[in-house]
């Protein structure tokens, strides 16, 4: 009799806690939710880019992984990359969208956004002592973006003098260019950028 009792006991505390786990977040998922909300926090107060703006994490992890990464003109690798290779790379790697490799290039590939307007993951173009665009960045919200300058990958801001004064126009990729573009190689036929600024 004590052992029928026990086995229904039992069973009952099995049943219990199966409904438990069902309702309630186990501790792995608290933990992971805890450790994402960590990892916003530090990348936003590094990028200087309000948590409420970070919604692509891989975005920020992205450039985070090459910060103080060596400009090299016409680079592509961590061991030394120009504004263009960065940005293509980062389309490529974060969006899944193969753009093309020159600045210009790529501004015709954008539907021009108002610096005001701009979102993450937008372009940012600038015309450092050219007459034609000779530099481009990825925006980060609070108008901080990412690039590679001269002294090597970084996230800067729009006020500061020097990038206001170059500014040109920001953009967003068109959508059609994004269909067409999905699994092409479009980035063999030009070079890097003359005037990565900063």
């Amino acid at each position: 009799m004590k052992k029928t009792v026990l086995a229904i006991a039992l069973l009952f505390s099995v049943l219990a806690a199966q409904a438990q786990t069902k309702s309630v977040p186990t501790p792995a998922q608290d933990k992971s939710d805890d450790q994402e909300s960590l990892a916003k926090d530090y990348l936003s107060q590094i990028m200087h880019v309000a948590v409420s703006a970070t919604s692509n994490m891989k975005l920020f992890d992205f450039v985070y992984e090459w910060i103080g990464t060596p400009y090299r003109f016409g680079g592509g690798t961590k061991k030394g990359i120009d504004c263009s290779g960065f940005t293509k790379t980062l389309y490529s790697q974060v969006f899944n969208v193969d753009i093309k490799r020159n600045s210009r290039d790529i501004f015709s590939m954008v539907s021009p956004v108002k610096k005001d307007e701009l979102k993450e993951g937008d372009l940012v173009f600038f015309k450092i002592h050219s007459r034609s665009i000779s530099h481009v960045g990825i925006y980060l919200g609070n108008n901080r973006f990412a690039h590679a300058s001269s002294r090597g990958v970084a996230v800067s801001s729009l006020d500061d003098d020097y990038y206001s004064r170059y500014f040109y126009k920001g953009g967003r990729v068109l959508s059609a260019f994004r269909k067409e573009l999905l699994g092409t190689d479009a980035g063999a036929e030009s070079m890097g950028e003359e005037n990565p600024g900063q």
